[in-house]
């Protein structure tokens, strides 16, 4: 799945994404490690991973995009 990144906390790797329907999802500093990235910038294409859905919706893996 893809979405843009929001928001970004250097220091906790922790931050949240908008789907391409405008809905914020947050994600946890394990899902930013587990991608391997070192920054995120707000207004970057990324590609996630989640588990669950609706209001249980949580992403496990955010990485950028590639084509």
């Amino acid at each position: 799945m893809q979405a843009t990144a929001y928001t970004y906390d250097p220091e906790t790797h922790s931050g949240s994404v908008l789907l391409d329907d405008g809905t914020p999802v947050d994600f946890g500093g394990e899902a930013f490690v587990a991608g391997g990235l070192r920054l995120l910038r707000p207004g970057q294409r990324v590609r996630i991973e989640t588990e669950g859905e609706g209001a249980a919706l949580r992403i496990t893996l955010v990485t950028l995009q590639t084509f």
